[in-house]
């Protein structure tokens, strides 16, 4: 008995040790760096303890950056969860053709790299000559300058986001849509039930669980490919008014060569994400549907 529980422990020994090599190593690698001061050039790293964390804190741009995700999380959630969530209700439920036809061409985007429709959304968004430049002047408007100013250069680059990840998660939530039977639907109907009470009272808590999945995947892999966009437009500009925690990560390591910054950036921003994930798995999950 005992050596088959050795054998046992054998197979499972690579996987904890890649695990350890590329999980656990580089997080108490990251904690012990944020505890210095380096510049990544310098020979030695001057210890400082806690004061990269009690500098983060203090800083009034530590609460913008903060309020910035929060934002960033608001507009994803509205364009990658809600608005996908309708969507794929209509398809499945609701018409009758072309079904195929808008499928494929709201999944299309998704198959662009974020650099490209970055680029695409410079060209959309150009005050002087883009296209929606020129229907704002159709209603007799003036274009803002949409990477240049204050939260609207957030709705900007959360739209850019939008616009790419859209169709997966459609189509993610159209395949929990498909799979709720459809008997229930049709008595429903029978009862003349309209097409939002059957959104809310049957849909939505047969698919919560499909739905859970794409929140969190919105929240977590939405603030890293943040980080594109921002980085190939705004710089976290204007006055840092476009920069999220992730973002701030990458500034501090490889822009201002402030490493023991940027590991207690990034040890804040984990902290964060467990709050999340707590709060997920303690209130959010309780409310979700799962069939067994």
């Amino acid at each position: 008995m005992n050596r088959l529980s050795g054998k046992g422990y054998a197979f499972f020994l690579p996987s904890v040790l890649i695990f350890f090599v590329f999980y656990y190593w580089p997080l108490l690698v990251n904690l012990g760096l944020s505890f210095f001061s380096w510049n990544m050039v310098s020979a030695k790293a001057k210890f400082v303890g806690i004061r990269n964390y009690i500098v983060i804190i203090q800083s009034p741009e530590f609460y913008q950056v903060v309020g910035n995700t929060i934002l960033f999380i608001v507009f994803l959630l509205v364009f990658n969860f809600i608005l996908p969530y309708f969507y794929s209700y209509m398809i499945a439920h609701m018409l009758k053709y072309g079904k195929t036809i808008y499928r494929s061409l709201l999944f299309l985007p998704s198959l662009l790299s974020l650099a490209v429709a970055s680029i695409i959304f410079l060209w959309i968004y150009n005050p002087m000559a883009g296209p929606v430049n020129e229907i704002v002047k159709m209603f007799g408007g003036t274009s803002p300058r949409w990477f240049k100013e204050p939260y609207i250069v957030l709705f900007s680059i959360s739209s850019i986001i939008g616009w790419k990840v859209f169709g997966y998660n459609m189509i993610l939530l159209l395949a929990a849509m498909v799979s709720v039977p459809r008997e229930i639907i049709e008595a429903a109907r029978l009862e003349n039930a309209s097409d939002w009470i059957i959104f809310k009272k049957i849909i939505l808590p047969q698919t919560s669980s499909s739905a859970m999945y794409v929140f969190v995947i919105t929240v977590v892999f939405g603030l890293q490919y943040v980080m594109v966009p921002v980085n190939m437009l705004t710089q976290g500009g204007p006055d840092q008014g476009s920069a999220n925690l992730v973002y701030a990560i990458y500034q501090y390591a490889f822009v201002f060569y402030q490493t023991g910054k940027s590991a207690a950036y990034a040890m804040i921003t984990m902290m964060l994400f467990t709050l999340f994930l707590g709060w997920r798995s303690r209130v959010a999950d309780k409310k979700v549907y799962y069939e067994n």
